[in-house]
Parts: structure tokens; sequence; C-alpha cells
């Protein structure tokens, strides 16, 4: 992991652009992650004392404007890890990337403030980014995505995240649907059982794997890739019409997932297109191109 013409020492001010990001693709739950072409942009920079941020965009009526704030938070682990402690910070914040709503646009901000002390400090990034990045939710697939862009494979060994980054098929191309109403991961985790039947989870390692190799070689093989028997029926109670339209979407051939923990839909195509006649009141579709080079950061 690199950072793009990071800020040279502590004095200077960084633009961070980071993507979206959706996990899971069917049944790679807390494992794959694919980065997504909507951008949050964070200019930070380095002031003598105490924070001052701006919010323009998604949640600007929402976010903390204090030491609170998860951009700063993030800034501040990261720079705790690598020895960089400004004495204050100002953010200028446009957010383009929906909150609560299975987008990684927690995982993003996380990641933007990781990405922003590196850049300020002067330094690239390096494998401990991800491991400051991924604490912050406990698993590293959206946030790997953000960091690496592409496709990635996530997973921990004791206290440790992992991630490879994979190239896409070209062919490739998302379509959202992103609906009016939130969904927060801490309500639709509980909302998944402590166990699973032996089946399901034979059926969930072979179509994770199967997933690996669709997005990244064969999208023919997509649809059977995205199937799902370990967490979306579970969580249906916390977004049903969101099941409701991947269960019809599937039925017409099309790769369609719940993206994260919802409720946004995600639906893999490789020409952009819906079919005629399902019912998406609620939705704003959105073709999004697939972010391949994942957080980026130049100095200002």
């Amino acid at each position: 992991m690199t950072a793009e013409d990071p800020a040279a020492g502590p004095t200077g001010a960084v633009r961070v652009e980071v993507p979206a990001s959706s996990a899971n693709l069917g049944s790679g739950f807390d494992a794959l992650g694919l980065a997504l072409g909507l951008h949050d942009v964070i200019e930070a920079r380095i002031i003598p004392r105490g924070v001052e941020i701006t919010v323009e965009g998604e949640g600007a009526d929402e976010v903390d404007r204090t030491e609170a704030h998860l951009v700063v938070r993030a800034l501040r682990a990261a720079g705790e890890v690598i020895g960089f402690r400004p004495p204050g910070l100002e953010l200028r914040c446009r957010n383009a990337i929906p909150h609560s709503r299975g987008l990684g646009s927690s995982a993003a901000a996380v990641v933007a403030g990781v990405a922003a002390a590196y850049g300020l400090a002067g330094m690239e990034l390096d494998e401990q980014a991800l491991q400051v990045a991924a604490e912050f939710e406990g698993h590293a697939d959206n946030a790997a995505a953000s960091l690496l862009g592409g496709l990635v494979l996530a997973w921990t060994e004791g206290d440790r995240y992992h991630a490879v980054r994979l190239e896409p098929h070209p062919a490739i191309r998302p379509v959202l649907l992103i609906p009016g109403e939130s969904s927060k991961t801490s309500v639709t985790r509980q909302l998944l059982p402590d166990r699973v039947p032996h089946a399901d989870a034979a059926f969930a390692a072979g179509r994770a794997a199967l997933a690996v190799q669709a997005v990244t070689a064969d999208p023919r093989l997509l649809l059977p890739a995205t199937a799902d028997r370990l967490h979306q029926d579970y969580r249906e109670a916390a977004w049903p019409a969101s099941l409701r339209v991947v269960k019809i979407l599937r039925e017409h051939g099309l790769a369609a997932t719940v993206s994260g923990a919802g409720p946004t839909v995600m639906v893999l195509t490789q020409d952009g297109k819906l079919p005629d006649g399902v019912d998406l009141t609620g939705f704003d579709p959105r073709e999004l191109a697939v972010d391949r080079l994942g957080v980026q950061v130049r100095a200002l």
C-alpha cells in the first residue's frame, strides 16, 4: 500500500479520496469486499491547536464536529502507532457515501483518517494501516477494500488482520439499489444465530470460494457464486424490502445480494441493466464502477 505524493513532514496538508465498498458478496461474510466508484474526499491540515471540522454532503447534519469525529479518531489512532501527534487538526469533508446503508461509510471514514495520518507524517501506507483501520470494526473486509481497491479477501489470525487484493474482471458492472431507510450493523449482527447447520456452512464455503473465481475470472458464474444461506435470511426482519428485491432479481437470473449490513442491494451485472417490470419503489438505482485504486493521498 502506498500513499501518492505524501506530504513532506508534519507541517503539510493532504487530500484523501477514499472509495465506498460492498462486503460479503453473498456467502463471503466478513471475508469478501469490493471497492466501488463512490468516494468521500477529506482535506486534512495541521493547525496550532484544537479541531476544526466542516462537512458537506452525506451525513452533514448528523456527524460530530469534535474529537469524536470518526476521521479524527482514526487519524489519532494511526498517529499513535506511527509516532505522529499533530497539535491541532482542520478537516474539510465532502461525503458522497450514504451513511448506514451497507456501503462501508464508517470503514471509509476510518481509512481516510488513517491515510491522512500517514500522509501528514510524510509516510507511505503499510501493513500496519490495515491493522489500525480494521480494529475499529472488528473485521477487515470493508476497510481492506477501501485501502486496496478491487476485490479483497480478508481474514484474521489471532488479533492480526490480513487481506489480499485481487483484480476484478473488467466486464463486471455493479448496480447499487440504495433505499431511503438506513440500517445499523450493530443491530443486524444481533439477528445472526450463534450456530448454523453444517450443510449451510459447507454451502457458504463453496459459494464464497466460487465468488472469487466469478468476480476475477468468469462472470458467467456470478449467479450461483453469490447465493447465500449464511446470513441474509436471518436478517430479513431488518430489511424485508431489500431481501424481496434480491429474491426477485435472482429469479430473473441476476447476481443480487444485500450489500454488507444492508439495506442497499448490490447487483453484479455485465451490462449495467436491470430487468423491466421489477418494482424498485423506495430504491435509488446507481451504476457504479469498480474502484481499482483504493485510497489515494496527495499533498496539498
